[in-house]
């Protein structure tokens, strides 16, 4: 699953007309930045959530092997959209990925499909060091332990990249919620891990953004 509902407010006029994923990285649209990671891994079914604009998304994807989960009343954050869209994904686990990043070095998506492993997990994190996270100026999200299992604290930062169980997600009672919650439930239980990714990463969710992730592409390539 894409994530591509939000309102875009941190890009300022940019988003006035367009949805954030639709604005160009590099001559295309940051969604298709995304999409082409589910492709490259063999992804057969992919499900792009759609808010604000989400005419737009809706059409972007138009005529290509793409379903839309609509939240057209309210943005359920990443734990509602997960669940809302849950009937599309199908059987978990599931993957998910945010649309407004950009990524040099090897796939993420394949990595995490090479690391997971359910009869110990119930999500594996990709993880990026606080140097190679390009853009992005937070402290760090979790902790990694020599095991892989992940703890809260400033160290490594989330890229929006994971592969997670989803019945914790199914039966909340909550429409809007994050997925915050329920890590910290996969937490307690030593069941959330990690992996880092080998290569830089670039948040785009502001203006200044775009220029960074396109240096970053032209110096270091795909």
């Amino acid at each position: 699953m894409i994530f591509a509902a939000g309102r875009g407010t941190r890009m300022l006029d940019l988003t006035r007309t367009r949805p954030k994923p639709l604005i160009e990285v590099a001559g295309k649209p940051l969604i298709d930045h995304a999409h082409a990671l589910t492709i490259d891994a063999g992804i057969q079914n992919t499900v792009v959530n759609a808010h604000y604009l989400g005419d737009q998304i809706a059409s972007h994807f138009n005529g290509r092997n793409v379903q839309i989960s609509n939240e057209p009343d309210a943005l359920l954050e990443t734990g509602g959209g997960l669940k809302h869209a849950l009937p599309l994904l199908g059987a978990d686990p599931v993957i998910t990925l945010n649309s407004d990043a950009v990524w040099t070095g090897p796939n993420p998506i394949k990595r995490l499909m090479e690391a997971w492993d359910p009869d110990r997990m119930e999500a594996l994190l990709m993880l990026v060091s606080n140097q190679n996270a390009v853009g992005h100026k937070g402290k760090g999200d979790f902790l990694m332990s020599e095991t892989g299992r992940l703890t809260r604290g400033p160290g490594l930062t989330f890229t929006g990249c994971q592969i997670i169980k989803t019945n914790r997600i199914a039966t909340r009672p909550e429409t809007v919620f994050s997925l915050n919650p329920v890590w910290d439930e996969m937490i307690q239980e030593d069941g959330v891990f990690g992996i880092c990714h080998d290569g830089n990463w670039c948040d785009v969710g502001h203006p200044e953004g775009i220029k960074l992730a396109e240096d970053m592409l032209e110096r270091l390539n795909v």
